[in-house]
């Protein structure tokens, strides 16, 4: 592969990876927002120490997620150029994946939360479980067997 070529992957690549996080970010700030409101509602004073624990799971995991999907952008803004677009990719892959793992653990303390306050018990494990495994396997394991099948 020539330099062009190698060129124009790499511009198609930072392309793709550019939308995807553009569809996941605001997602995700909505989810933060979202989070950021609740120690400031009345029956968040009422509720047990393990709720507590798993709100601050979800909402730092949440904030961890937007800073390493915001990485691509910032890491483009603040370097600026000449830069290398391959180490870039590399990185902001990278990156992506440690925020959808990231966001996937907020999202099951989240469901976790809201259902322990409506339906306090073990549906809420189940529930969280599930949308664990659901992420787990969409977001995991259904690429990773697809690319060793393509091997």
């Amino acid at each position: 592969m020539d330099d062009d070529e190698d060129s124009e992957v790499q511009d198609r690549q930072l392309d793709e990876l550019s939308g995807e996080l553009r569809t996941i970010v605001p997602g995700v700030t909505v989810l933060f927002a979202f989070l950021l409101t609740v120690p400031f509602s009345e029956r968040f004073a009422e509720l047990q120490a393990v709720d507590h624990e798993v709100y601050m799971v979800s909402l730092l995991s949440a904030g961890g997620s937007l800073v390493l999907l915001l990485g691509e952008s910032a890491y483009h803004s603040l370097r600026g150029k000449p830069y290398d677009k391959g180490l870039l990719i590399r990185t902001a892959t990278r990156q992506a994946v440690a925020g959808l793992a990231l966001l996937l653990v907020s999202l099951t303390s989240a469901v976790w939360y809201v259902t322990e306050a409506v339906f306090p018990g073990e549906l809420a494990f189940a529930t969280a479980g599930g949308l664990f495994a659901l992420g787990l396997g969409t977001w995991l394991v259904l690429p990773l067997v697809r690319r060793w099948r393509n091997r």
